[in-house]
This record gives structure tokens, sequence and C-alpha cells, in this order.
């Protein structure tokens, strides 16, 4: 069958509506032209981000009324223990409030002045909280990321010949060797096993760690399943727990592919590491048994690491998320290509082609699609990453939350966008009047040219 159907029934509702076009324009002008100051309220489908914003599984709220609060060693957090090592296969453990959390932990330890952390992209928190360490971050994705029309199979791949000869120069100064799983920053584009494999071995060639930023692993695992030669009869948990082998360490976002609305967790096979990430853990977060969350958010994490395994959800989640960016295809809007998994990202440049990236059409767009339709979008370009890093591509990121929004949601978005696309000569630039050195696209302000 063609058609797209949701592997699970809806049992509960929240009522959306669409604001008037006054009070769209109304809500932008007070929010300085910046969606992430706009209230949920007056959003109709909101695509801001995949991140904490999923439908949580019947079975996962069943977890949550089980949940036990002890302030340390709870039943709860062994339950999440015995999930990870199961999956992952990692017995060294942390839970942590989110990704960045983790991030944060890993990097105050191993960054620092003159270090240096390879990856293939980098996403903004992770870049930042690098940076915040005073280490720097090197992007090293492969040429065919860099152009949206191109349909390599494995856009995520870390780019093999310029890590050996930045590891074999500069190996010293690297604490880890970090990979995107999937890339964000490419488009959602997946990384292929013979690529991890490729760079494990470069990795032990150098006597260097590599760690996964995995918040999105089930969905990477699903594309090497689709795509790569030789891996079509292995189940997605299988190819899952190969790619976490294949890791000395993870920082995760559980609020992507845990399916939940809050957690992280860092992953250590080092004992060493693990003690000092413990302490900083203890100062920072909580005790390690709870790192920052309550027992039912460790429960829903447990679930929803289960449940994102399930092939006939990841089935569904891939192939939705396909049939948007199949549709704007269809209509003449260039987006990056093959559709990711997470998101549909659309080529602003192209979409806007009368704006210079001086005038931002990434952040111009995002605007122009909440005022014609009042639909949430994020920019990844020259303002979440600054002219500074020079990024290849200006972006618009369609996030798609998990369990969230059915066909028919998707098919309003696509004919917004098309409606939007015939008249984008009227699409105004923007300047920034306002903005913080890190992270700047959470509270930048702007002003239309």
């Amino acid at each position: 069958m063609k058609t797209i159907i949701e592997p699970f029934r809806i049992k509960a509702v929240e009522p959306i509506r669409l604001a008037s076009p006054e009070k769209r324009e109304e809500v932008l002008q007070g929010a300085g032209c910046n969606l992430f100051k706009v209230a949920a309220e007056h959003v109709l489908i909101d695509l801001l981000t995949d991140s904490g914003t999923g439908a949580m599984s019947a079975q996962q709220w069943a977890a949550v009324m089980r949940a036990d609060e002890s302030y340390a060693g709870s039943t709860s957090f062994l339950r999440l223990r015995e999930t990870v090592e199961e999956i992952m296969g990692f017995e060294r453990m942390l839970p942590t409030h989110q990704g960045r959390a983790s991030e944060r932990i890993l990097f105050d330890l191993i960054g620092g002045d003159g270090r240096i952390v390879p990856n293939n992209a980098h996403f903004d928190t992770t870049r930042a909280n690098i940076e915040h360490s005073g280490a720097r971050a090197v992007d090293l994705g492969i040429p065919e990321a860099t152009d949206p029309t191109n349909r390599h199979p494995f856009k995520g791949n870390v780019d093999l010949e310029r890590l050996e000869s930045l590891l074999a120069a500069e190996s010293s100064r690297v604490p880890v060797v970090m990979c995107t799983v999937t890339s964000n920053t490419s488009g959602g584009q997946p990384v292929s096993l013979g690529n991890l494999r490729a760079t494990r071995d470069l990795c032990d060639r150098h006597g260097v760690p590599l760690f996964l930023d995995a918040c999105r692993f089930a969905e990477n695992a699903w594309f090497i399943k689709e795509r790569e030669a030789g891996q079509q009869e292995r189940s997605a948990r299988d190819i899952a727990r190969e790619m976490f082998d294949l890791a000395d360490g993870a920082t995760i976002s559980a609020k992507k592919d845990g399916i939940v609305n809050i957690g992280g967790l860092l992953l250590l096979r080092d004992e060493e590491l693990f003690r000092r990430a413990s302490e900083l853990t203890i100062l920072t977060e909580g005790y390690v048994t709870y790192g920052g969350l309550a027992g039912r958010d460790l429960e829903a994490m447990a679930q929803g690491f289960q449940e994102v395994l399930d092939e006939d959800y990841l089935r569904y989640r891939i192939r939705s998320t396909t049939y948007v960016g199949e549709k704007l295809l269809e209509a003449g809007i260039q987006i990056v290509e093959p559709p990711g998994g997470h998101a549909i990202y659309i080529d602003a440049c192209r979409f806007c082609p009368h704006l210079s990236r001086e005038q931002l059409p990434g952040q111009a767009l995002v605007v122009a699609l909440y005022r014609h339709a009042g639909i949430r979008t994020c920019e990844v370009g020259t303002v979440m990453f600054g002219a500074r890093q020079q990024p290849p591509l200006d972006l618009v990121r369609l996030a798609v939350p998990r369990r969230v929004y059915t066909q028919s949601h998707m098919d309003y978005v696509v004919e917004a966008l098309v409606e939007l696309y015939a008249e984008r000569e009227r699409i105004r630039g923007l300047r920034i009047v306002d903005a913080p050195e890190a992270l700047p696209h959470f509270s930048a302000s702007f002003e239309e040219i």
C-alpha cells in the first residue's frame, strides 16, 4: 500500500488554532522576528525542533506511574541502566537533564585551551560547549554534504582523508573524535556503518577515543538498514548495537530518539573518566542515579529507548518525513537531498534568490512562513552558526516531532510552502539588531530590511 499510516491510535488530543494574520504580525514584531521568542499558543504547527516535543506512548505513561522517586539508587535508575546495557552495551552511564548537560560535563573534563575536537558536523550546543572549554571544534564532513542536490546515501559521513591528516599532525591535541549520527547540520543525513568502522580504525591507529553524538541513533540505524550494502537482513536494534560497540563513549539527548520530553545520557567506557564525570555530575546535575531528573523521567526514557527501535515505528517515521520532502521537490522547492530522518531542510538561498546571504535568507523564510500560515520552523545557517563559522548553506529546518502530527498536518505545511514559493519575491531580508556571541539564534532580535 502506498498510503502512509501512523502505527498507533490517538487516545488524547490537544486543540490547535490558527491565529489571525493581524495577531501573527503582532506576535512577530513583539518577538523581534525570532520564532524562539513566540509563545506556543500562537503557533499552529510547530516544527521548530524534534527535541522533547514528541508524544509519549501509553506504555511510557504507565511506566511513569510506577516510578521510584528515591534520591539514590532508585529502581527506575536500575531499570534504565539495564536498558542501556542491553541496547547500547555500556555499563557506565550517567543520566543528565538533557544532551547539552552531557556535553558540558564531557568537555569540562577533556576540553581546554589548545585542544581540537573533530566531528563530521558539530551541532550548535556541541560546538558551543567545546568552544566554551577553550577548545576548537572542527567540521570534517564529506564534500557531498555541501551540495543539497547530491543524493549520496550517507552525506553524514566523516571525511576520512581529512581526519587522517588532522590526526597525523595533531593527535596529541585531540582528546576525542566525535561523530554525530545522524548529522543534523548536514540535513539529518546518516553515517554509514562502513564509515564508522573506518573512523574507529583511524582513532585506534592514533590512540584517540571515538565518541558518538547519538541522539538520533535509531534513525541512523534504520538508514543503514535501508541503504548500506549487506545490512538489509539485520535488525535496526542489531545495527544500533554495533554502532555503539564501535565507540568509547556517547552523549545522548533522549529528547530525540528516547521519545521523552526531558532527559539525556553520558555513556563512558573509561573508568577514570567515569569517576571524574560522576563527581562533576553530583556537583552540577544531581546524584549519579538521577542526574537532575525525576524517577518518572528515567522510566519514560527506558521505555522510549525500547520503542524507538520498533521497525514499524521507524519505517513510518522515516517514510512520513520523506513524503514531505518529495512533495516539496515536486513543487520545485529545493531541499537537502535525499530527505533526512527527523527533518526536511529547505535551501533558503534557492527559495529566496533575491536575497544575499548578508540578508539572512534562512531567517527571512522562517519569518515569512509563520506570517503566511502560522508554522514555526528554525534557521540552520548564518544565524545559528554565525558569519565567522561560514556555514556552507543557509537552510530552514522543518523538524517533525515524533508521533504528534498526521499526514494532513504535513499536507498543510507543504501547501503553505508552495503558496509562499509562488510569491517568494515578496519575502524581505533581515538584519540582526542584537545577538549574544554564543548560540545567537536562541535570543537574537531582527528587523526586516
